[in-house]
């Protein structure tokens, strides 16, 4: 009997990377135990401080994903 990894890893590229996606999308709504450190949430205020100085320098991430998707 087939693993569920093993049927995973026969799904075609695009596939795998989509249902990868969406596991990793899961994570965060269902783990009640993620906390940041101060340190991290520190790191996420200075990134949001530097968006709303200059929104146009970011890159959506769909942008990002799509760039990454062709390299990998």
């Amino acid at each position: 009997m087939n693993t569920l990894l093993e049927q995973a890893l026969r799904l075609p590229i695009p596939e795998r990377r989509k249902l990868a996606d969406d596991i990793y999308s899961s994570i965060g709504s269902e783990d009640e135990a993620f906390h940041l450190t101060d340190e991290q949430k520190a790191e996420l205020e200075r990134r949001m401080e530097d968006f709303r100085r200059d929104p146009d320098s970011s890159i959506p991430w769909e942008t990002v994903r799509e760039n990454l998707r062709k390299i990998a």
